[in-house]
């Protein structure tokens, strides 16, 4: 409290509530989203005896709500609810009511050009036509933001394991250690195995950490915060740690949830390095620890570390319980170059005589990032060639196995020489 008005006002209060005179039959119910803010003295037994949290609802609140605000809809046969309910993690009941009334608006926007609003009633035939299907709900899904999260970025990436070339077996080890728990919670508790808490994937730049991390984060139908790792340092003490503590607060109330922690090694650098005199990196690795492996426990929570420096991680973070499974993502091998070539040159206009064998043979050594940069590359020579020509005609776009080939030879890895320094 700051002001004398406001101190007044509490001791009132206090006094009536549970003072020298009984308050007689009268309960008195308060409602607040800020408890921290309330005063300590009302938060006790005799003034507010109960504390009751009205928390974010589960699947199976959400899916009661939703049929509560679709229950005068004419609805599709076809909308799943039980779907939509799976999907709307970290939604509360506003969030959800809008979510019903935003498709409902979208299936009235089809039936808008039949409508003669200068007629004082609508026909019965027009009427019968408002029908609310499943692409209203998904599109009402893309405004619709669940607001008790809007503080973080959490969003369910758009990337599938089809758009990972190559690293067959770790696909299947992130299935087991990711996918899995979620997916399969009973054979998991019938067999009294606990999931994993932390994947740290580290590898060369380039090899697609961040892209199997969405992956994943799909799969699961999981919500997905990305947390790049220098953005949590502040130059005020406790504002990086209170970062840290928001971040997993948050992802709990979305569970499931994955955390993606970007360049970890920005914020859990070792921390008998001392290359730091205000200590911020050291009280945010201490934080990390207690968040993942502390009193309170994660549940449905993955945290997901990329880095290509595991050589400086605290060497408290890589052990099983903090990051159980430390796995590596290496340069792509002959089959996984071609498949990563097909996936960035699958909508594009090739021309007959690409060959990706003799493609594959030439970018040995190279990274899925410069591959993505080689089929870029080439598709924009292609372009040049229209923009030059007299007569166009987008058919001529065609990316041919010579445009391919010098995009390649201008991308040499680990063959580009810096300028010396005098």
């Amino acid at each position: 409290m700051t002001g004398e008005v406001e101190k007044r006002i509490v001791s009132q209060l206090l006094t009536l509530m549970d003072g020298m005179k009984s308050r007689g039959k009268v309960v008195v119910i308060a409602a607040t989203n800020r408890p921290d803010s309330i005063d300590p003295a009302i938060r006790r037994p005799g003034r507010f005896d109960r504390e009751i949290e009205i928390g974010i609802p589960d699947e199976e609140g959400r899916k009661e709500i939703l049929d509560i605000h679709t229950r005068g809809m004419p609805l599709n046969e076809k909308v799943n609810l039980d779907q939509i309910a799976k999907t709307t993690h970290g939604f509360v009941g506003a969030d959800l009511e809008i979510l019903a009334k935003e498709a409902a608006m979208r299936s009235l926007r089809r039936i808008l050009p039949e409508l003669d609003l200068e007629q004082e009633k609508i026909s019965s035939e027009i009427l019968q036509k408002i029908v609310i299907n499943d692409d209203d709900f998904r599109d009402a899904l893309k405004e619709v933001r669940p607001s008790a999260l809007r503080e973080v970025l959490v969003q369910i990436p758009n990337v599938t394991w089809d758009d990972v070339g190559g690293l067959e077996s770790l696909k299947e080890e992130l299935q087991e250690a990711v996918e899995w728990p979620l997916k399969h919670k009973d054979a998991f508790k019938h067999a009294d195995v606990s999931a994993p808490k932390g994947i740290l994937l580290y590898g060369p730049p380039g090899t697609g950490k961040t892209l199997i991390a969405k992956a994943v984060a799909n799969t699961t139908e999981s919500n997905f915060i990305s947390i790049k790792g220098p953005e949590l340092l502040s130059k005020w003490v406790g504002e990086s740690e209170k970062g840290v503590r928001e971040i997993f607060r948050k992802a709990r109330q979305a569970a499931p949830c994955i955390i993606f922690l970007d360049e970890i090694d920005a914020i859990a650098p070792s921390r008998s390095s001392g290359t730091s005199d205000s200590h911020v990196t050291e009280r945010i690795v201490s934080q990390i620890l207690t968040e993942i492996d502390g009193l309170e426990e994660l549940q449905n929570v993955v945290v997901i570390g990329a880095t290509n420096r595991i050589d400086i991680i605290d060497s408290a973070l890589l052990r099983p319980g903090r990051f159980d499974r430390i796995i590596e993502v290496p340069l792509p091998d002959i089959k996984g170059r071609e498949n990563i070539f097909k996936i960035h040159t699958k909508k594009k206009p090739l021309a007959n005589d690409v060959d990706f064998l003799q493609l594959v043979e030439k970018t040995q050594g190279f990274s899925g990032a410069e591959i993505e940069g080689v089929c870029s590359r080439a598709a924009i020579a292609a372009i040049k060639r229209f923009v030059n020509a007299k007569e166009k005609s987008l058919k001529s776009i065609k990316i041919t196995q010579e445009d391919l080939l010098n995009a390649i030879s201008k991308l040499k890895p680990d063959k580009v020489q810096l300028p010396a320094v005098s």
